[in-house]
């Protein structure tokens, strides 16, 4: 009787796509709340089944690489795929600056669905830009679950709706060998590690972000960052470092393998990065200095993008399984209140995790502040990393 049962509701569901009362899609999620999509019923419902997850929307996924894509794949990606018959193709960009120039070439966003962006500030670049999305809330349950404390920068820029949600954060801070800087040494000169003349040619840098070299040169000539009003001074401290370096690196994998081959002993670095470095047991120590850089990053969803099958894809990501699963991956804390979602052991380890989800102890940039300075500021800095 169970069986006939079945059997009907499910040619019911057919009836209807036959008839265009709901598209396949729909008929899919109709499936998995009936209970049937498990092929209970025999091969005439397989082969539709498999007609209809054929019929998947392609999302395009553009993201960091190395540890984090692979978390993002493993944890997230595959079971979604698995689950809706939807595709994600990801690839990994070196930088959204990159991503915006060949949007704005081709005229659309075709084959750029959504972002793993680097916070605030690029939140509000792709927002003014007019590539922004209005998400619908309430096909991303799991939002409720995510840090207040986090979504209120993004709310303050779009706040009728978002186009993004927070997914993770952490912070960029200074990264040493411990076989040959002291973890005492390390947290007296803080961000003057960098500037440390006894390792001249071990010393390294990230070359791809203007704003991040701009924030250590205020450290180091002891201004708010957030509120810098000596740019000369913030460039000659930039040109010391320059001076030191060893090589400026482009990526989190590149910034990795200098640490891990002891081709550096002191950097800026992406605390994930060391966490997974620590994790394979590299003598890496890693301090926030003082108004140490904190960021935040995104799932922002491009104009043009298929809405519905996105928004799935975000909640799908937020579910605290997956989540928790590609944090402890990527080694980079998830966007979820702690105060709503039980966190492993492993997460709670994570540098810049915040018991409380209020994140009071981090500093973040003010996107009006940096925006306003990029383009001068950017220039000026490309002369620096040229040697002018």
């Amino acid at each position: 009787m169970k069986k006939q049962g079945t059997t009907r509701r499910y040619e019911q569901l057919r009836e209807r796509v036959g008839n265009g009362d709901i598209d396949r899609r729909s008929f899919m999620g109709l499936l998995g709340c009936a209970g049937l999509a498990a092929g209970v019923v025999g091969k005439p419902m397989d082969l539709f089944v498999r007609q209809a997850l054929a019929a998947g929307t392609e999302l395009y996924f553009e993201g960091w690489g190395g540890v984090v894509s692979e978390a993002l794949r493993k944890h997230a990606f595959d079971p979604y795929e698995a689950e809706t018959g939807n595709k994600v193709i990801d690839a990994t960009f070196g930088g959204e600056e990159e991503v915006l120039t060949k949007v704005k070439a081709a005229g659309n966003t075709d084959g750029h669905n959504i972002l793993h962006s680097s916070g605030i500030t690029w939140y509000k670049r792709w927002v003014d830009n007019g590539y922004d999305v209005a998400l619908n809330e309430g096909n991303i349950p799991n939002l409720s679950l995510v840090m207040e404390s986090i979504m209120a920068p993004f709310r303050a820029i779009t706040p009728e709706s978002l186009s993004a949600v927070p997914y993770d954060f952490g912070t960029t801070g200074i990264a040493y060998n411990t076989n040959y800087v002291s973890e005492e040494d390390a947290k007296a000169m803080g961000a003057n590690l960098l500037l440390n003349k006894d390792l001249e040619g071990k010393i390294g840098g990230w070359g791809g972000d203007w704003a991040n070299r701009a924030w250590y040169g205020a450290l180091q000539s002891d201004q708010d960052p957030n509120n810098i009003q000596d740019w000369d001074a913030v460039w000659d401290k930039a040109r010391e470092h320059r001076a030191l370096v060893a090589k400026y690196w482009e990526s989190g994998a590149e910034l990795m393998d200098l640490l891990a081959k002891e081709e550096i002993y002191v950097t800026e670095a992406w605390s994930g990065r060391v966490a997974a470095l620590q994790a394979q047991g590299h003598p890496i120590g890693y301090i926030d200095p003082k108004n140490g850089l904190a960021w935040m990053e995104s799932m922002f969803v491009l104009k043009g993008s298929p809405m519905e099958e996105a928004e799935q894809l975000l909640n799908f990501m937020l579910e605290p399984a997956t989540a928790i699963a590609v944090a402890e991956g990527q080694k980079y804390p998830p966007s979820l209140d702690p105060s709503k979602v039980e966190m492993t052991d492993v997460v709670k380890g994570l540098p810049a995790f915040d018991p409380t989800g209020k994140l009071d102890g981090l500093v973040f940039r003010d996107p009006d502040v940096w925006t306003e300075v990029e383009k001068d500021q950017k220039k000026a800095w490309n002369r620096v990393k040229k040697g002018a």
